[in-house]
């Protein structure tokens, strides 16, 4: 089957979060299937900067706001991802420098209902056929708000391929005014509260999903989460509404670059499904406990197995992250136990300001990273006995699989899904031999802290907590069995 995605980022091209993992990761998972996928994105200028090579196959004249952009399709060369990407070529929407939705002052890109708008219009083009070749998809998977009008423009094709639209994140929907609306030449009848219109302005994210043949999210908690008040950001009447057209499928991991037993960012690999392996993957991880502390100048000489436990925690430094459960409790921890933290992330400036000066405080204790670096990432989820993840919610998460790979026992608010993919050390499940991490309901710091103990106290029992880090490392966190559902899917 012939599949076209199309995202407004990629890894290794351009990444703001998880969406890009994604995108990545998914398509090579259909292909190894035998589906034929096929990505598109924005000719960004760090895009363009990163493929070997580039070939024009044809252009359009297609409207924007009050004028008409020359859109050229070019066809990429990547190791990645073969032939098989194609680029939007529209200089004046996408040559620019940074992130590919915000200016360098932390503002939204004024443009941007145009630049995605003219994206979707191209990508609908491609839908027809990718011009100079006789590949024409049997599906179009686009992905966020971004890319919400490529269903809306596809409706009006007939025939015309069906079409998948996947919800990564609620709280982002591309909301513009109805002076957008108009500006972008859209056709009169989408405004209605039946199609785009949404609360005055109209909206990209509502466009996929009431325009799309499924819709789908990132897993299955979230997808009955997304469908309540609580979780819904006043989409909940539109998404109980699509029924049976909704569903969740549970994102998977890269398992190339999340592999212990490869990482290049360690000092010793290791892994607890390997023979060869098995009996040392307690000594290797400690080796990278030390690694990882020596790294970011905190004590490290005198560690042991089973002391001093080290927590890591990498996100960006936001509400939706639970930050703040983590600034609140940090003291107390501090005071009561003998754990050391790092933590790797930015985003808003009150919390990066806050955890710098608690570093000040405990600088033995606390090790604080503004920005980004995946080396240090990958250190920290195999050099940390717990990995927090207390998100208020979260669609499916990554950096939790990512610690269960890696044999770090993540500390998680049971949502979306943080729910799906972790099993609390319950006596139970300890019994059974289920238990891969530490789940806590209430979202406060005294809850965090109270899940962070029960960890602890477990921790200090070597062989239970063996029990709990081998069963996190033979978890099936791979895309073979969702991408099968996703092939399910579109052959449905």
């Amino acid at each position: 089957m012939n599949i076209l995605f199309a995202a407004s980022e990629a890894f290794p091209f351009i990444k703001t979060g998880g969406l890009g993992d994604v995108v990545h990761s998914l398509p090579i998972a259909l292909n190894e299937l035998g589906e034929d996928v096929r990505l598109v994105l924005p000719a960004y200028r760090d895009v363009l900067a990163s493929v070997d090579s580039l070939q024009e196959l044809g252009y359009w004249d297609l409207p924007g706001a009050g004028v008409t952009h020359r859109v050229r399709v070019l066809q990429a060369h990547h190791d990645g991802f073969g032939d098989y990407l194609y680029l939007i070529d529209v200089p004046s929407l996408f040559d620019r420098a940074g992130n590919p939705y915000v200016h360098s002052d932390g503002f939204n890109w004024p443009d941007n209902a145009e630049r995605f708008t003219v994206f979707s219009r191209a990508v609908a083009q491609l839908a027809k056929g990718i011009p100079g070749t006789d590949w024409v998809p049997d599906v179009v998977h686009s992905h966020d708000w971004q890319t919400g009008l490529v269903s809306a423009f596809v409706s009006t094709f007939h025939p015309r391929p069906k079409t998948v639209f996947t919800i990564h994140n609620m709280a982002y929907d591309g909301h513009f005014s109805y002076g957008d609306f108009t500006s972008l030449a859209l056709p009169p009848e989408w405004w209605s509260s039946d199609y785009v219109e949404f609360y005055g302005g109209f909206s990209m994210l509502k466009a996929g999903m009431v325009f799309s043949d499924e819709v789908t999210t990132v897993s299955p908690t979230y997808a009955r989460e997304i469908c309540t008040p609580e979780y819904g950001y006043r989409f909940e009447g539109v998404l109980q509404s699509l029924g049976d057209k909704l569903s969740g499928i549970l994102n998977g991991i890269d398992l190339e670059t999340w592999n212990p037993e490869t990482d290049s960012y360690l000092v010793k690999n290791y892994s607890a499904t390997n023979p060869k392996m098995k009996k040392h993957w307690v000594a290797a991880k400690l080796a990278n406990k030390k690694a990882l502390l020596k790294n970011v100048g905190l004590p490290h000489d005198d560690l042991v197995e089973g002391k001093t436990p080290v927590l890591g925690f990498i996100s960006r430094l936001v509400e939706q992250k639970g930050v703040d459960l983590i600034i609140s409790m940090l003291p107390e921890l501090f005071s009561t136990t003998d754990a050391i933290v790092v933590i790797l992330g930015s985003g808003h400036m009150s919390y990066e300001a806050e955890l710098l000066s608690l570093a000040e405080q405990y600088p033995s204790r606390l090790h604080v990273h503004i920005g980004y670096s995946e080396s240090l990432a990958h250190q920290i989820e195999a050099g940390s006995d717990l990995f927090l993840m207390p998100s208020r919610f979260e669609p499916c998460g990554l950096n939790q699989m990512y610690s269960l790979r890696y044999g770090t026992p993540p500390v998680v608010n049971f949502t979306g899904g943080l729910a799906d993919t972790v099993i609390d050390a319950s006596v139970m499940a300890l019994q059974e031999g289920a238990a891969n991490g530490f789940v806590f309901h209430d979202v406060n710091a005294d809850a965090l802290l109270s899940a962070i103990n029960r960890a602890l106290v477990i921790y200090r029992q070597p062989e239970q907590w063996k029990q709990v880090c081998e069963t996190a490392m033979h978890e099936e966190l791979g895309w073979e069995a969702s991408a099968k559902k996703y092939q399910e899917l579109y052959n449905r």
